[in-house]
């Protein structure tokens, strides 16, 4: 999402009891929260796994570019194993589930060290919290952009809350969705099953379509699409209006 977009995603999921810090390295761009001040561990957290997949990368440049799953790889990092795992459950591209990967790698690690953590990646989120969780939905130009959250008890947590979108940001999608949105207990599979359930929302009469064809995949907690006014919902989602 570009910076904007981002920024306004952002106060959605903003917890003024934690500590706050953004962590840049590169392409990677995070906003985490935690109830014990680490920003240098998160710093490190970054590099190492941006240190993994880069060096993965360079010896398997195909990785980077493919829109299609790739086979299993015992010798690879965990971080690529996890996207080459949810590229295949999704039949997509291992980097479409990047962003969920490195929010959960480094959200897990920081868990190492403290209680609570939420880290947003771009708009896709890990997130684990002892109290109840409010993210905010946000859908571009739709009417319904920034008007719902999605709420979580903290009992339902550890979970990943990834959205994909063919009207907003850079990512590619093949669908017209404002909003794909699912939820997984893993934060790449819930990354790589948005942009798969986005590629299906090609107009508002696919909604249910792709809800349909994202309930069959039993990881999935929930699913939200939003296409201009339209909204479908699937799972175990529980909303409130802002």
């Amino acid at each position: 999402m570009i910076r904007q977009q981002e920024r306004t995603y952002r106060r959605r999921v903003f917890r003024a009891d934690l500590f706050a810090y953004e962590i840049r390295v590169k392409e990677t761009d995070l906003l985490i929260q935690s109830d014990k001040e680490l920003e240098k561990a998160a710093h490190e957290a970054v590099y190492r796994v941006r240190e993994q997949m880069e060096s993965y990368i360079d010896r398997n440049p195909f990785f980077l570019h493919t829109l299609s799953p790739v086979e299993e790889d015992p010798y690879a990092p965990r971080i690529v194993r996890d996207m080459i795992s949810a590229g295949k459950r999704a039949n997509v591209g291992p980097m479409a589930a990047v962003a969920g990967a490195v929010a959960e790698h480094v959200g897990r690690e920081l868990l190492t060290e403290c209680k609570e953590v939420i880290v947003e990646n771009g708009g896709d989120i890990f997130a684990k919290a002892e109290q109840p969780l409010r993210v905010g939905l946000f859908a571009g130009k739709s009417p319904l952009s920034n008007k719902l959250t999605i709420n979580f008890e903290a009992h339902e947590m550890p979970l990943g809350i990834c959205s994909s979108s063919g009207t907003v940001g850079h990512s590619y999608s093949e669908g017209v969705a404002d909003l794909a949105c699912v939820v997984c207990r893993s934060a790449a599979l819930a990354d790589a099953l948005a942009t798969a359930l986005g590629n299906r929302v090609r107009s508002k009469k696919e909604v249910n379509h792709a809800l349909e064809w994202v309930q069959n995949i039993h990881e999935v907690l929930g699913a939200v699409v939003i296409v201009d006014e339209a909204i479908g919902v699937w799972g175990d989602i529980s909303f409130r209006t802002l």
